[in-house]
């Protein structure tokens, strides 16, 4: 049996959307419980409403939250009753919980798995997000956005959190890794990345297969994208500002054309770039896993984000 926490508070929809994706989880999966935090009566109303099992719902009630205004540092230290905080106490303190879910503020969620979950030998805990490729595989891009500034020690051990994540994730036996840059040659590069490509060719454990340009470094060839936050961050954002502008253009083509076709290929893109279709972002470096959904998640992309997390749980164990 595997237990997921779910943080209600914080996200730009609402309780209620929370624990419908939560309760549609508990239906897919049998060996699922959810444990919720946030306004109890709230959720007890909504785990009625939208029909989950009682039996595998537990509640933490908590009378606060944690908004994207506060302060990440200042609101964990002192928003003790949060619903965030009593999340990230029940992940650390019960080993039947594998991990969290938050769809709140991302600054508070980074710094509080980091104070309650840190390994103790990671230099700086990474967010990762997994995204389609070209050939129709998925490449796990880290950093991107909670570590801005980087050494290349630290990006070395990017490469590692990736190739780990993508191996529980996947089963995938030797991830590749790629190292985003201006270019596909050795010799390009700013220090930082050409510093980092040098260490990479030499690291033990991690297959390195090169630098990779910004037009190819979701092709499929590479099944970790290693690079600081910043650029990190603008992959992520692009990618998902031109997936959402292409699928818009189709679809105003679409329905000024009177063409059916292009409107089910829209459908069919939707389903495939759509964030709320591929789960959230899943913070690494730290002792178990936390996600951080998008604030606009639907009760499909918290249904996707609980797949996620029961799916790394079912391959860890087969390792």
């Amino acid at each position: 049996m595997y237990t997921v926490v779910i943080d209600t508070l914080g996200s730009d929809k609402g309780p209620e959307t929370i624990v419908q994706g939560a309760c549609e989880a508990l239906k897919e999966f049998s060996n699922l419980k959810v444990c919720f935090t946030g306004d109890e009566k709230v959720v007890e109303g909504a785990v009625e409403k939208f029909g989950g099992d009682k039996k595998r719902v537990e509640i933490i009630h908590a009378s606060d939250v944690i908004t994207n205004y506060d302060h990440p540092v200042m609101a964990i230290k002192e928003k003790t009753n949060s619903s965030l905080v009593k999340a990230l106490e029940e992940l650390k303190k019960n080993d039947e919980c594998i991990g969290l879910i938050n769809a709140g503020s991302t600054g508070a969620l980074l710094v509080g798995s980091t104070l309650y979950l840190k390994k103790p030998d990671m230099m700086r805990p990474a967010l990762a997000a997994v995204l389609p490729a070209e050939k129709g595989n998925f490449t796990c891009v880290v950093d991107t956005g909670a570590n801005i500034d980087c050494t290349s020690d630290i990006l070395v051990q990017f490469a590692h959190l990736g190739s780990e994540l993508m191996h529980d994730l996947y089963k995938i036996e030797k991830p590749r890794i790629g190292l985003l840059s201006n270019g596909a040659e050795e010799s390009k590069g700013n220090a930082l990345v050409k510093e980092t490509h040098q260490l990479l060719k030499k690291e033990e454990g991690i297959n390195f297969v090169g630098n990779f340009e910004g037009t190819n470094c979701l092709s499929g060839d590479c099944d970790v994208l290693v690079c600081d936050g910043f650029a990190g961050n603008q992959v992520l954002k692009v990618s998902e500002g031109m997936a959402r502008r292409l699928i818009g253009d189709i679809v105003k083509i679409g329905k000024s054309t009177g063409n059916s076709e292009a409107l089910k290929i829209a459908e069919q893109l939707i389903a495939k770039y759509d964030f709320n279709s591929l789960g959230g972002g899943i913070v690494l470096g730290i002792t178990k896993y936390v996600i951080k959904a998008h604030g606009a998640a639907n009760e499909k992309s918290i249904l996707n984000t609980v797949r996620m997390l029961v799916n790394l749980a079912e391959n860890k164990d087969i390792y």
